[in-house]
């Protein structure tokens, strides 16, 4: 076999040089593109779990405080979560009592803070609780805006039947009246009768 000459030699050994040189800067492109697409994936996968965590442990809002009173078993002031309806303030005060009159409030009304809850005793209650105190002789009080019939408040004077109704669909509307004061957003109900109210009424 016959030797190969020096400047033979010189150009294979170029060439393998070439070779080498060309696949080494393969194999480093090809590991770079791998790294940059892992790093792609690693940080939308961060991402994800940052956005789900957000979302799963943001709790948001502030809390109400309500005073809660009536006929439920448990009477007194309330923290609840913003957003809690009248329902879950009586579940809170631990239920509505068996004198209690449900159908005569908006339990769906949304609690607002500093909001006086008051759960009326039905009118079968009432009337029965009056006409005790009246065989026993007691004089009767101020007459309950949270608890009131229509029939009772039409006696009060001043107040008529179509005036006593629209007090009842405010209490409903608006989970109980907390102040006296709060009739005088009431249509039919003027400066003169307001006064004759104060001392007729309480809430």
């Amino acid at each position: 076999m016959p030797s190969l000459s020096r400047s033979q030699l010189l150009v294979y050994g170029a060439i393998a040089v070439a070779l080498l040189l060309v696949g080494a800067r393969w194999i480093r492109s090809a590991e770079a593109e791998g790294g940059s697409r892992g790093g792609i994936e690693a940080a939308g996968e961060a991402s994800a779990e940052g956005r789900g965590g957000s979302i799963e442990f943001d709790s948001g809002g502030e809390d109400v405080v309500v005073h809660v009173a009536g006929a439920v078993r448990d009477p007194g002031v309330y923290r609840l979560p913003e957003g809690s309806r009248v329902t879950d303030a009586v579940d809170r005060a631990g239920g509505a009592n068996g004198d209690a009159g449900l159908d005569t409030v908006n339990l769906a009304a949304e609690l607002a803070d500093g909001q006086q809850v008051v759960l009326p005793v039905k009118a079968g209650a009432v009337a029965a609780g009056g006409a005790a105190g009246a065989a026993a002789g007691g004089a009767s009080g101020p007459i309950s805006l949270g608890s009131a019939t229509l029939e009772q408040l039409d006696t009060i004077e001043g107040i008529g039947p179509v005036t006593a109704q629209n007090i009842i669909d405010f209490r409903t509307e608006n989970g109980g009246i907390s102040s006296v004061e709060d009739l005088d957003q009431i249509s039919g109900i003027g400066p003169t009768t307001m006064e004759a109210l104060r001392s007729a009424v309480q809430p």
